[in-house]
């Protein structure tokens, strides 16, 4: 764990719509939505933040100073993804990539005295020992873009942001803390995980039924590809339709195998992930990757 970083988490509006326009200016891209890939140091990763403590603040009841204490000394090595909506001007979008080698990071940190299990037992546990390692700390979507296709895609970008990036940068194992609706939303698009150390579910930060979870990096392309044709296959018509919810059933399966396509595949995403050249921290690439 690196020193503590006193970091922004109440950049205001006029301050976000400014430094959002600069970025679109300087990347003029295709499309609704565009994720920006910055480092901690950006004036976009300091929107990122403000993003996470509107989403956390509202969600778990974590404000700034909360924030602060809980990723401060994880800053150095923090790695934003920010979906910015082009039509509107906006952020909509944020995710947290904190990166170490075994210990570290802020899952393995935190997770001990919630399932029973040290740090050294934990690495053990799921061969992470000196290898590369994400954590995908936070995922915050803002309010106005849920419950809708836009959300959908919100989030989608996002994840095929983090398989991209990870896969350039060599990353070997991820870990996160997960609460209920995360989980189930992974599981959904068949990203395969496992709880650290076998363990189950606690309360942490706000969130009653948290998950410390574990997935082996280079297995997860693959495995989300191979649910979005299981999906597709299950979402065909048939006489289950004509059950109780069964158009209902039908269509969810159906978003749900087109939201796996995209985050497995790219379809559609990877032309709008845009590496700010400059802005990455110490993240750097693997020669080998």
């Amino acid at each position: 764990m690196g020193p503590t970083t006193t970091a922004r988490y109440d950049l205001d509006p006029a301050s976000v719509r400014r430094i959002t326009a600069e970025f679109l200016a300087a990347h003029p891209t295709s499309g609704r939505f565009v994720t920006a890939v910055v480092g901690p140091d950006s004036d976009l990763a300091a929107v990122g933040r403000a993003l996470e403590r509107q989403v956390f603040s509202e969600t778990f009841g974590n404000d700034a100073a909360v924030m602060a204490a809980e990723y401060g000394p994880y800053e150095a090595r923090s790695l934003f993804f920010v979906v910015i909506d082009r039509r509107r001007g906006v952020p909509a979008g944020v995710a947290r990539m904190i990166e170490s080698h075994g210990a570290g990071v802020k899952t393995v940190d935190d997770a001990p005295p919630h399932i029973g299990a040290d740090v050294a037992t934990i690495l053990a546990a799921h061969g992470m020992t000196g290898e590369k390692v994400w954590d995908c700390a936070t995922l915050a979507v803002l309010p106005q873009y849920r419950g809708r296709r836009s959300a959908l895609l919100v989030s989608t970008m996002i994840y095929r942001t983090f398989l991209v990036m990870g896969r350039r940068h060599g990353v070997r194992h991820a870990v996160s803390m997960l609460d209920k609706g995360a989980y189930r939303n992974l599981k959904l698009i068949g990203v395969p995980m496992r709880t650290l150390a076998d363990s189950g579910p606690f309360e942490y930060l706000g969130s009653a039924e948290n998950r410390a979870v574990h997935m082996d990096f280079p297995a997860i392309e693959a495995a989300v590809r191979e649910q979005a044709a299981r999906m597709r296959r299950a979402a065909r018509p048939g006489l289950a339709a004509l059950r109780r919810d069964g158009v209902r059933k039908l269509l969810t399966k159906r978003v749900a195998a087109g939201v796996s396509l995209r985050i497995g595949t790219g379809q559609d995403v990877d032309d709008h992930i845009v590496v700010v050249p400059g802005e990455q921290g110490v993240f750097r690439l693997d020669p080998n990757g």
